[in-house]
């Protein structure tokens, strides 16, 4: 994959310092090798970017520290617009920005909006990501919602940067926790059925149908069980019979649940596939490379031995002749690439799944599979409560309806039942769920993805941390300032000259290289670290600098100073699947 480099000034002095290395030890270095090596300084006095001189000075077979003395010379006679002064400093060499050019090269484009707008990547292969990929028959809990934001925002992130992506979840609606679901609904419940959250009853049903079923393991009563849940997965593996026809019900049930959530996230995929679409036809695809040689029946199972691969037994096809995860996985690979043509294919899957994932591709490539080395696994840590792991089976969720209740009514009493009397009932109901939708998404995105998470509402609903509720109501409160604020003279960005004004635009003229990152590198936790840096640095910049109380032109140019910072987190916000709220 080829990116553009967002940052031109970096760019262009990349490009003069390859110059002036091959003028000095007439070495050929590329710009992609000079532009990787750039970093912020650990101290501003050490200059605002830095580049390392260790792996220019190898290759050169020169001392580093001097290499950086005698580029400072040559450099300092070049100009370049947005230098102000370079400096050596031992084997770094570093360069302070001019921010009037910044300010007048770059603002007017973020005001502009055109700054969001330009082209970021070039070759970038057509992808699907799969992500949210929750069971029918459970209840949906906070910790789905790692899966559902990380993959909302790669996809987000990836077709700002030009992406063509194609977004898909793979639920599953068949299997044994159906099986188990179904069996208590039919031998032991004797209730009445609800009215409404019947998808989230389901959830329930199956808690209690696990742990009966846990209660009577080494009974007689165990026997019998197995008969029963047999039965099940056996009619609806014929897709006939009395437990097919309540499959059918209850399966919509929980689909209703599912969409009632990602339409509150506002979140859209372009194609659902089901466990049960591909479970006959991944049955015979297995049976077909198992008469080529490639599967070998073992004990009455079929599967294939991958201990050279250092990746041990793959079980394709049980005793039964029905199939598993990894059955319908390689089918499902296969269909990805067949129905839409992509050239990469992501899956947004917790950690534990990672051996599955090594076992599947492993398969798909010995199959003969061209697409297998283009499936790649995502993997990402456990959302835990302060106390401890969730688990639908032993019933220790939060689920996700009485979450987001809870979380909107704790908004509406801390922050927003105040305003009752000057806004109406249907600005705070809105502005509430926004907030709630900021504190979830930001709280899920903001964790690098390999580490865990501990979901605590009352630490991601504060307005004074790193919260979603902290950036939005930032940018609210920039839009009232701006409101109250009256333009009176021509914007005069010479006159911004404190280091608070000068960090704020550095940070803006970052937005876009940080996206690329957050894209490259899957992370949009990237992101979320630099809305809040951005926050950060506009409010030290607000309480130290009278914007009100301004001189003519300053006002002004503070004005656009603020409007390109609110623009800024409105437009990261928004790749998160978050709205910034105009009021809060």
């Amino acid at each position: 994959m080829k990116w553009l480099k967002h940052d031109l000034i970096k760019l262009n002095i990349s490009e003069h310092i390859a110059r002036q290395i091959k003028i000095l030890t007439n070495e050929d270095f590329s710009l992609d090798d000079i532009y990787s090596l750039w970093s912020a300084p650990p101290e501003i006095k050490m200059g605002h970017q830095a580049l390392a001189m260790f792996p220019i000075a190898k290759k050169c077979k020169t001392n580093p520290a001097e290499l950086a003395k005698k580029l400072q010379v040559l450099m300092e006679k070049i100009e370049i617009i947005g230098v102000w002064r370079w400096i050596a400093v031992g084997p770094y060499l570093n360069f302070f920005y001019n921010h009037i050019d910044l300010y007048q090269s770059i603002l007017p484009s973020i005001l502009k909006e055109d700054f969001f707008k330009q082209s970021l990547s070039l070759d970038f292969p057509k992808t699907m990501i799969e992500f949210s990929q929750p069971n029918t028959h459970k209840e949906l809990h906070v910790g789905h919602m790692r899966n559902l934001c990380l993959g909302d925002s790669l996809i987000k992130i990836l077709r700002y940067l030009g992406g063509d992506i194609i977004s898909s979840t793979f639920p599953g609606d068949v299997g044994t926790h159906v099986a188990k679901c179904l069996w208590f609904y039919k031998y032991h419940f004797k209730g009445t059925i609800p009215t409404e959250n019947k998808g989230a009853w389901l959830g329930h049903l199956y808690t209690l149908a696990h742990n009966r079923l846990e209660d009577e393991r080494g009974t007689p009563q165990e026997a019998t069980n197995r008969e029963h849940l047999t039965e099940i997965l056996k009619q609806l593996e014929k897709k006939q019979g009395e437990y097919f026809e309540l499959w059918k019900e209850t399966r919509q049930w929980s689909i209703d649940l599912m969409k009632e959530v990602y339409e509150w996230a506002n979140v859209k995929f372009d194609v659902w596939y089901w466990e049960s679409e591909v479970d006959s036809s991944s049955v015979e695809l297995v049976k077909d490379y198992q008469q080529k040689g490639l599967f070998v029946e073992s004990e009455g199972a079929v599967g294939i031995d991958l201990k050279e691969h250092k990746l041990g037994f793959c079980l394709l096809l049980k005793t039964d002749g029905n199939g598993l995860y990894a059955t319908k996985d390689i089918e499902l690979a296969r269909r990805k690439f067949q129905d839409f043509k992509v050239q990469k294919s992501l899956y947004v899957v917790d950690k534990r799944q990672s051996h599955h994932f090594e076992q599947v591709f492993k398969c798909l490539e010995l199959m003969g599979f061209p697409q297998a080395k283009d499936c790649i696994h995502l993997q990402y840590d456990f959302v835990e409560l302060p106390d401890g792991a969730m688990s639908s089976r032993k019933g220790n969720i939060v689920p996700l309806q009485k979450l987001i209740k809870e979380m909107e009514m704790m908004i509406k009493e801390q922050y927003l039942n105040r305003y009752q009397g000057q806004w109406t009932q249907d600005e705070i109901e809105k502005t509430a769920t926004q907030v709630a939708k900021g504190a979830i998404k930001y709280g899920m995105t903001k964790i690098d993805p390999q580490k865990k998470i501990v979901f605590d509402m009352k630490e991601w609903l504060k307005l004074d941390g790193e919260s979603g509720p902290y950036i939005q109501y930032a940018y609210a409160r920039i839009q009232s300032m701006l409101i109250k604020v009256k333009r009176e003279a021509e914007s005069d960005y010479k006159q911004m000259t404190t280091p608070q004004e000068q960090y704020v635009m550095r940070l803006l003229k970052e937005f876009n290289q940080v996206v690329i990152e957050s894209g490259i590198h899957y992370k949009p936790s990237l992101l979320t670290a630099y809305l809040f840096d951005l926050t950060r640095a506009y409010n030290a910049f607000y309480a130290e600098c009278n914007l009100m109380n301004s001189p003519a032109g300053l006002k002004e140019a503070r004005m656009d100073l603020s409007l390109a910072t609110s623009l800024c987190l409105k437009y990261g916000l928004e790749l998160l699947g978050i709205e910034a709220p105009l009021k809060m």
